[in-house]
């Protein structure tokens, strides 16, 4: 007898399988760590006393005072910024560098000045989660590619999965919509593998795509050319100060002065964030975030560090009201990503999909070798079979 012509979708099944064999273990190990990534900010606030404190009816001390104060708790290094979160909530001043490499963070009371905490946050849980998850802990020229393919490859699965899960008659899209639980286990095996993917996967390709965006900039590139209607996208850039020596002699410091400035500007912000000067010649930036949880609705702002008068830009991170629809898109990427711009449903369901994701090379796998086991075991029966004829 004749070998039966393979179709279309024993192909697809091939890809299907061989892309997950490829890429099941970080797909399994994105999925765990976007699990832990979607409630960063819920467990953080009941794993970090020192970040809150007693609200006094007394007004903030100013950034200069803070950064005077984290100099001395941090001797050598260089102040990169300080945030301001509402009355109960520790101030923040940050620490960066990437030559020498690193990140602190010095947690005072606004109030006092009283220092409550110096966090090396490469050694803070949720910074290693992230370094993992966007890098897998390599150096971030050969670990982001790894992440951003890997991703890639999985998107193509989700939709050679769609192929494979899609009926083809009524009768069989009875058995396509529930997991039969009273089958033997290798049935509900693959019914969680297909039905919880098939589900799953209209959340799953959001979080994939907007991972591709961070991994990838020739596809970020892409998403911002069609949602802005064939427009480029703007690299980030940091706008300069002209220098004005006659302006150094000013009673009070820029940084203060930005913050009365911001704060009168923005008196409903969650958060307020100044940025000191890091050269003679750079812009003085500051933030207005109206929401705790999520980043995209923030306005970005750059000063003349001399002048305060504001530089504008033309890249995405702006004042919000001035961003256009694709621009919005580009800053809502991250939260699209961990599922906060839906707010508490929206985290729920990322951490629904990461956990399913991460599930479905475990399952895969296992459909997989079963299917060889049971090949395995049919051909000694059919070389019995056929000595006997």
């Amino acid at each position: 007898m004749g070998t039966k012509k393979k179709d279309l979708k024993y192909w697809i099944g091939k890809i299907h399988l061989w892309l997950g064999l490829t890429s099941g273990l970080i797909v399994l190990f994105l999925g765990l760590t976007g699990c832990i990534l979607a409630f960063q900010h819920e467990i953080e606030s009941v794993t970090t006393p020192y970040r809150y404190i007693k609200n006094e009816q007394r007004p903030f001390l100013p950034p200069s005072v803070l950064k005077a104060a984290a100099e001395k708790a941090l001797p050598g290094k260089h102040p990169h910024s300080v945030s301001f979160f509402p009355k109960d909530r520790a101030a923040e001043v940050a620490f960066y560098a990437a030559d020498p490499e690193y990140y602190y963070i010095v947690y005072f009371n606004p109030y006092s000045g009283q220092v409550l905490k110096v966090k090396d946050m490469n050694r803070d849980f949720f910074r290693i989660v992230i370094m993992g998850h966007y890098y897998l802990w390599l150096p971030p020229a050969i670990g982001q590619p790894i992440v951003a393919s890997a991703t890639l490859i999985f998107v193509i699965m989700l939709i050679t999965g769609l192929v494979l899960w899609w009926p083809k008659n009524r009768a069989a899209s009875k058995q396509r919509f529930s997991i039969k639980w009273n089958a033997r286990w290798r049935r509900v095996n693959y019914d969680l593998h297909n039905v919880l993917g098939f589900y799953i996967s209209w959340v799953i390709i959001f979080i994939a795509l907007t991972g591709l965006v961070m991994g990838f900039q020739w596809f970020a590139k892409t998403v911002y050319w069609t949602s802005s209607g064939g427009k480029s996208l703007v690299q980030y850039y940091e706008p300069f100060s002209k220098k004005n020596t006659a302006a150094l002699a000013a009673a009070t410091p820029v940084t203060d002065r930005l913050w009365e400035k911001m704060k009168a500007d923005y008196p409903k912000a969650q958060i307020i964030e100044v940025h000191y000067p890091e050269s003679d010649t750079a812009a003085i930036s500051a933030v207005a975030n109206p929401d705790m949880d999520t980043y995209w609705k923030q306005d970005i702002l750059y000063f003349d560090q001399y002048t305060l008068q504001e530089i504008p830009v033309t890249h995405s991170y702006n004042r919000f009201a001035k961003a256009s629809a694709a621009d919005k898109l580009a800053r809502m990427n991250y939260d699209i990503h961990v599922g906060a711009v839906l707010g508490l449903p929206g985290k729920i369901m990322a951490f629904c999909a990461s956990l399913i994701a991460a599930s479905l090379p475990v399952t895969g796998v296992y459909i997989w070798w079963g299917r060889r086991h049971k090949k395995s075991k049919a051909k000694p029966v059919a070389a019995k079979q056929a000595v006997m004829a």
